[in-house]
């Protein structure tokens, strides 16, 4: 035994020292030819050629400005795995997540100054309005979709087709719809009401719906960047916001404002848009290939995003957020009657067409 055992520790040191001195372990006898494939393996094998990018494959940059364990974030990833898997990984989604190429409005920029270095994004649709999509703020105006299903009625619509393809004039155009749940108020201040909203300084974008709607809920609309807003909120420059609940837990909102009503007042409409020149550049192949991945990351969109805001609110129930119910949406509707009237003149039939689709 003891003879075994030197024999062994013998080999172990001559093996370690031939490496130190930079020389390399003799091979292992070569095997016997391998056997043929079985269909496992087989699958196996075609599963891992699939993740190599094809040798002339186009490469397009996706901005996301939320983490990729939001709603919008797993759209965005289901959206890319389909199109690399139905382009054979001749189209490669480089998608950036976590706002590192700069917020919606950044973005939009690089975009339409025909840049290059991003091709598409996922952006909401109120962000559009003053890049050509115009009728886009439609779809932001408060309490204009009662529902999920009233919002999948419009996006699966042909009128949602006529929406995406109104920036093309400002240089991109938009591939699909999906939406990340209705956005609710929150607050570092105890809140109970709509009342209790009143005289506090609310995170606004600078978006011309969303400070008249604050401003009709009888609060001050406060300018402050998505990247400040932790911070804002920590230090009192803001005394709320607003998000999808989802977004409202990923970026730990509710450790700094841990009131949350839920008013419901917008529903997070999105789009995946992509920059006239990425798709022009595109063969009408490879246009329909990001075609068909768009319809079916809309419908996963739409499987995964009451299921996974239920699960977020259970989340932050348990945590020990407050979650405060609205038993009466009818003073936060009569609240904003003059934003959605100032916002819809010119387009009355237009808007009353979404209304009518619940």
């Amino acid at each position: 035994m003891k003879k075994k055992l030197i024999s062994t520790l013998l080999t172990v040191v001559t093996v370690v020292s031939m490496t130190a001195c930079g020389v390399s372990a003799p091979e292992a006898p070569a095997q016997a030819p391998a056997a043929p494939a079985t269909p496992a393996a087989d699958a196996s094998a075609d599963t891992a050629n699939a993740t190599q990018p094809a040798a002339d494959a186009i490469t397009l940059v996706m901005a996301e400005v939320n983490p990729l364990d939001t709603i919008v974030g797993m759209t965005d990833q289901r959206f890319k795995e389909e199109v690399e898997k139905r382009s054979n990984n001749s189209i490669i989604i480089d998608l950036q997540p976590n706002q590192v190429l700069g917020a919606e409005n950044d973005v939009l920029d690089t975009m339409m100054g025909k840049g290059g270095t991003i091709q598409l994004a996922r952006i909401s649709a109120f962000s559009l309005t003053s890049y050509g999509g115009e009728s886009s703020k439609l779809l932001s105006l408060p309490y204009t979709f009662v529902s999920r299903e009233h919002y999948w009625n419009f996006a699966k619509s042909d009128l949602a087709q006529e929406f995406l393809v109104e920036p093309q004039a400002s240089g991109v155009r938009g591939l699909f719809y999906g939406e990340e749940g209705f956005r609710h108020f929150f607050t570092a201040k105890e809140i109970k009401d709509i009342d209790s909203l009143k005289g506090m300084k609310l995170r606004v974008s600078n978006d011309p719906v969303m400070n008249g709607l604050v401003e009709g809920l009888g609060a001050s609309p406060t300018v402050v960047s998505f990247t400040e807003l932790y911070g804002a909120l920590q230090t009192g420059v803001v005394d709320g916001a607003e998000q999808p609940i989802a977004n409202y837990k990923s970026n730990a909102f509710d450790e700094v404002a841990p009131y949350m009503i839920l008013d419901g007042h917008t529903l997070g409409a999105f789009e995946v848009i992509i920059t006239n020149e990425a798709w022009d550049g595109l063969t009408p192949e490879q246009q329909q290939i990001l075609t068909d991945a768009g319809k079916a990351a809309a419908e996963y969109n739409q499987e995964i995003s009451q299921q996974k805001e239920d699960e977020v609110l259970a989340e932050l129930k348990s945590s020990g957020a407050h979650i405060i119910d609205v038993e009466d949406i009818t003073p936060w509707q009569d609240a904003v009657k003059k934003v959605v009237e100032e916002n819809i003149k010119g387009k009355e039939e237009l808007y009353q067409q979404i209304l009518d689709m619940q």
